[in-house]
């Protein structure tokens, strides 16, 4: 009974990310996966790991130039498996092992990717077409318009790693090299956002574009394709504007994030890239204080529901704006797309929205004792409290942006983030009922009694 409580449909999603985990620390630590002369050690192999499988882009050195060929590679696949989900994967071999899927992995597949039932053997046949269509028409518009530094493998890389959300570039500079380039920040924007909305969302779109041919068979978008892509359009737009706004009124820094026409792509690029990705056009290091606190905002929120991305979700963000809207209103029922949030959403959303800031409070703590010299007493030079808590909300997000704090972590404050990024992917709630349904059940209650709030 108890094994059978271990490997149920809750906790296998946790067994099987820590897995992938395990696998890719393993092929990164192989003399092969190294350029001559460099050497990754396995902290840092399972940070890189952690950060592919989890698609945050968080690394602590530089790919480009401690990565083989052949490391780059691996690091290609993870991305890839954590961007899909483990879960896709073992269906998959199910599926065409014996073309037929259990029950248990039906059900965490279906949790995971869309949270209901649904037919799981044209599900993945339909994600999979989507996604490596989407991946190939993204690295092959990357190529065309520069086939020098996005040659075939890096175009592919690049493309796998926007549409995962992932953030990795082959570059020691990111994407900052092409900061006015309009079509590169288009289409890694794009190919980010499509990997942020949710295979659900696209395969209602896939529907509509098609006639019902393609993807879900649907007329209209569902109420809740319709939350996700509202929400996610504001919050684009009102990043870019805030980013905008806040970097033209500041003085001197035309050079680092650009000015005019090239700001608004930068503001545009960044608002779109810190609810998913870690991709940056631009030093994080050289923003201001607000920029950094909308961007914070945006990677706390995340993207939509079934997609690559962390955070919250912005369903999750609707319900509770909703809900303190209802509030000041006095009313009993938040209404969204013309239906009311069952009071299950609502638990739900407060719960996730606790545990995802109690988390980040307690990381950041320890970050600050971690990184300021106060564990081993060593004096070491202290780090503002802005940078931890931006490098915690990004790794929880599974974002990956930076102020430049990564390299330079302790191997504790690497642990941390570590954890973080594999809460922030697994998700909380996730990993709440995993632990919940390792309990045996109580039988009883107690008495309930009324206590004076606020």
């Amino acid at each position: 009974m108890q094994c059978k409580r271990l490997f149920s449909p809750l906790t296998w999603p946790v067994f099987s990310f820590l897995g992938a985990i395990a696998l890719g620390t393993v092929l990164l630590c192989l003399p092969p996966s190294w350029y001559p002369g460099r050497e990754l050690q396995t902290l840092d192999a399972c940070f890189l790991a952690t950060s592919a499988v989890c698609v945050t882009g968080l690394t602590p050195v530089d790919i480009s130039s401690v990565l083989s060929p052949f490391g780059q590679g691996v690091l290609l696949f993870l991305i890839q498996l954590g961007g899909l989900g483990v879960m896709t994967y073992t269906s998959i071999i199910f599926l065409l092992w014996r073309n037929n899927v259990p029950f248990t992995n039906r059900e965490a597949v279906s949790q995971a990717l869309l949270g209901g039932d649904f037919n799981l053997a044209a599900f993945v046949r339909q994600v999979l077409a989507l996604v490596f269509s989407i991946e190939a028409l993204a690295a092959m518009l990357l190529y065309l318009h520069d086939p020098r530094f996005f040659h075939p493998f890096s175009a592919v890389f690049h493309a796998v790693s926007s549409f995962c959300n992932a953030g990795f570039a082959l570059s020691p500079d990111n994407l900052m090299p092409f900061r006015d380039d309009p079509v590169v920040n288009l289409v890694i924007a794009g190919s980010v956002i499509l990997g942020g909305i949710g295979f659900g969302v696209l395969r209602e779109f896939l529907g509509l574009l098609s006639g019902g041919r393609f993807g879900a068979p649907v007329h209209r978008l569902s109420r809740f394709s319709r939350l996700v892509v509202k929400t996610s359009l504001f919050l684009i737009v009102a990043g870019t504007v805030l980013i905008f706004c806040i970097e033209f009124f500041r003085a001197g820094n035309e050079q680092s994030v650009g000015d005019g026409f090239d700001l608004a792509i930068t503001s545009f690029f960044q608002s779109v890239i810190a609810r998913t990705a870690g991709f940056n056009s631009v030093d994080m290091a050289a923003l201001s204080e607000a920029s950094l606190m909308v961007l914070m905002a945006l990677m706390f929120i995340g993207a939509g529901p079934g997609s690559c991305a962390g955070g919250i979700k912005v369903v999750t963000f609707r319900v509770l704006t909703g809900y303190v809207a209802a509030q000041f209103r006095g009313d009993r029922q938040i209404v969204l797309e013309g239906r009311g949030v069952t009071r299950g959403n609502v638990t739900r959303a407060l719960t996730l929205f606790f545990l995802y800031s109690m988390l980040i409070a307690v990381s950041t703590f320890l970050l600050s004792i971690t990184e300021n010299g106060i564990l081993h007493r060593t004096g070491r030079e202290g780090v503002s409290m802005l940078r931890l808590l931006f490098e915690t909300v990004s790794a929880l997000g599974t974002v990956g942006l930076s102020v430049n704090l990564t390299p330079d972590l302790s191997a504790e404050g690497k642990m941390i983030i570590i954890f973080n990024m594999f809460a922030g992917r697994v998700g909380l709630l996730s990993l709440l009922m995993a632990v919940q349904s390792l309990q045996p059940k109580k039988a009883y209650t107690v008495a309930e009694a009324q206590l004076p709030i606020g």
